[in-house]
């Protein structure tokens, strides 16, 4: 069911309605470019339509405690959650019926917020995160042992200590994370996904998106391991995993690591598909790439973070895109 967008209601329950609609539709995976540009037209229509949606959210919000503790005490419906966030997602129906059997999440019924689009609330996972990064923030945190942690945008910690050589841990939920580990400090553990990464000194990073998790060492030696195996990387190496399966030992462009801690995002022959999912995860907003026979050209190049928007001139001269710029930091490139 899509909302009608073009219709002047004024109407305070009709509104209500709408907004409640298009929280549903934007949090199921049915959502689509078009959809997004509807959104946008819909919420500036009016300030009542921006406050019907913020009442929408707020009802939302207010659902997440009992829905973390309604997780906690049905391990099917956890089990659910935590499938999906890894790949390895239920029947839908399944998945939805021990949802909507709380009624924490009853509002929300047949939705799948595993990953939120643009990131409007937070996901299930991180609702537990000690500590996390807006988009476009970046933060470092001091831990015990002088051990630095930089969070990336959008990125959701939660710290912890243990595993099996007692080693500092830290548990990435999502984005990314870079650790600088001082010489003769303790052992120091990242969680991400299925795996563990584990390091004495040095300095690697872990970025853990969509269920997909990369490790480089930066500087040092770093262990992963994994069910699928154990790889052992040193430094200008790469490894990268899912649920299931552990890649081999890959060296990583020197140009290219620990860009984003310069304030820079470097690709090289990357999709365009690809690149304007990472542009999305660090301004404010959302680019949607409309046109379909766009998305696998290839794009090499070196933006600062800061002027992301600088990007859409180039991109529209590369590839005879049009650039359309809304409200409330929507562009569509068609």
């Amino acid at each position: 069911m899509n909302p009608r967008v073009d219709e002047a209601i004024d109407d305070g329950d009709a509104l209500r309605t709408q907004a409640r609609v298009w929280l549903r539709l934007l949090t199921s995976t049915q959502v689509k470019a078009y959809d997004t540009d509807g959104f946008q037209r819909w919420l500036q229509a009016s300030p009542a339509h921006k406050e019907a949606f913020r009442e929408a959210r707020r009802h939302w919000d207010a659902l997440e405690p009992a829905s973390r503790a309604f997780l906690q005490t049905h391990p099917g419906a956890a089990e659910a959650h935590r499938r999906a966030l890894h790949g390895t997602r239920p029947d839908r129906r399944a998945f939805l019926g021990a949802a909507v059997g709380a009624a924490a999440v009853a509002g929300v019924a047949g939705m799948a917020v595993a990953y939120p689009p643009a990131r409007l609330w937070r996901a299930p996972a991180e609702w537990g995160a000690d500590d996390r990064t807006a988009t476009g923030e970046q933060r470092t945190l001091v831990l015990a042992d002088r051990v630095q942690v930089m969070l990336n945008t959008q990125t959701s910690v939660r710290r912890g200590a243990g595993g099996d050589n007692n080693a500092a841990s830290l548990e990435l939920i999502t984005g990314e994370a870079a650790i600088d580990l001082p010489a003769g400090g303790t052992s120091f553990a990242v969680t991400a996904g299925a795996g563990r990464s584990s390091a004495d000194a040095g300095r690697f990073e872990v970025r853990n998106l969509d269920g997909k998790v990369c490790v480089t060492c930066v500087a040092g030696a770093v262990q992963v391991v994994h069910p699928a195996g154990t790889r052992t990387l040193k430094t200008r190496q790469q490894a990268v995993y899912d649920a299931h399966a552990l890649s081999g030992v890959a060296s990583v462009d020197p140009a290219s690591m620990s860009a984003w801690r310069r304030g820079e995002l470097v690709f090289n022959e990357a999709r365009l598909s690809e690149v304007i999912a990472e542009i999305n995860r660090y301004r404010a907003g959302r680019v949607v790439l409309l046109r379909r026979s766009a998305q696998d050209s290839r794009i090499s190049g070196r933006f600062l973070i800061a002027s992301l928007d600088a990007v859409f001139a180039q991109l529209q001269q590369m590839f005879a895109l049009r650039v359309r710029t809304l409200p409330g930091g929507l562009v569509l490139l068609g």
